[in-house]
């Protein structure tokens, strides 16, 4: 394991401990918000928030800093996601979290010039680490890993319909999801593109395309040798964050035969 995945592990594993888990199962009435739009937030993630920018702050604190819950409150810090900036989301999976069940996980990205250049998922539960630089490689647990399929058909496709439009859920309903073999979203990004590399799930299809939920998950599975993508075959930026749409495979090829159904809608 390199020394900064070490390092962010270390932060990952202290915040967690502190903020996180002290908290599952345990949220006071109070404790949960709506931020709007069936979007909570809770007092574990504005806590684990400010821990991590902390934490980062000793690692490197000449780059900016995009969180998920500051950049609810502010949303001009969303302009550091076109420079070189840390990104976060304190507990993805919030939902989960807020109703006492997994996954829920950090993720932590580093990015410049609108790239993803490194990437950390952490699963608070298990306490599985997924790392990933770019052309460096993918990691779980300090262990090199090679995206893999199902291998089965049809395909395995998690499909998340949650802020799809009435017209265009009804579309995917109609001309992809016949194709494959659904599954359940785990509503946590830090859990799907793991699924997605580690021969659980083949495909998956996100319409929001938020920063802290994708740029270390898409990295992280691109590395590994899947494929992650906008629709169009164009690559996944931090700073089109407001941009709807991005498709995920295990390998190319499971990734252009979905990328040819989306562009039936």
């Amino acid at each position: 394991m390199s020394a900064i995945d070490a390092e962010i592990l270390a932060l990952m594993q202290r915040v967690t401990e502190k903020a996180i888990m002290p908290r599952f199962r345990n949220l006071s009435e109070g404790e949960v918000e709506d931020k709007g739009g069936n979007d909570p937030v809770t007092i574990a993630d504005k806590e684990s928030e400010a821990l991590l920018r902390e934490g980062l702050a000793a690692i490197d604190p000449t780059i900016g800093f995009v969180g998920e819950e500051v950049a609810h409150t502010d949303p001009a810090v969303l302009d550091n996601l076109g420079e070189a900036c840390w990104i976060v989301d304190p507990v993805d999976g919030t939902r989960n979290f807020a109703h006492g069940k997994p996954p829920f996980g950090v993720i932590i990205a580093r990015a410049d010039g609108g790239l993803a250049q490194s990437g950390w998922l952490y699963d608070c539960v298990s306490g599985r680490f997924c790392a990933a630089h770019r052309g460096k490689g993918a990691f779980v647990d300090g262990e090199r890993v090679t995206s893999r399929s199902t291998g089965k058909t049809p395909p395995v496709a998690a499909i998340s319909l949650i802020f799809m439009e009435e017209e265009r859920r009804q579309a995917t309903r109609r001309h992809i999801s016949p194709n494959y073999e659904l599954v359940d979203i785990p509503f946590c990004a830090a859990e799907q593109y793991p699924r997605l590399g580690l021969g659980q799930n083949d495909v998956s299809i996100f319409e929001r395309t938020l920063a802290w939920d994708h740029a270390a998950g898409a990295l992280w599975l691109e590395e590994a040798g899947g494929k992650v993508a906008r629709p169009d075959g164009s690559a996944y930026r931090v700073d089109e964050w407001d941009r709807k749409g991005l498709l995920g495979a295990a390998n190319p090829q499971l990734w252009h035969e979905l990328a040819e159904l989306y562009a039936r809608l």
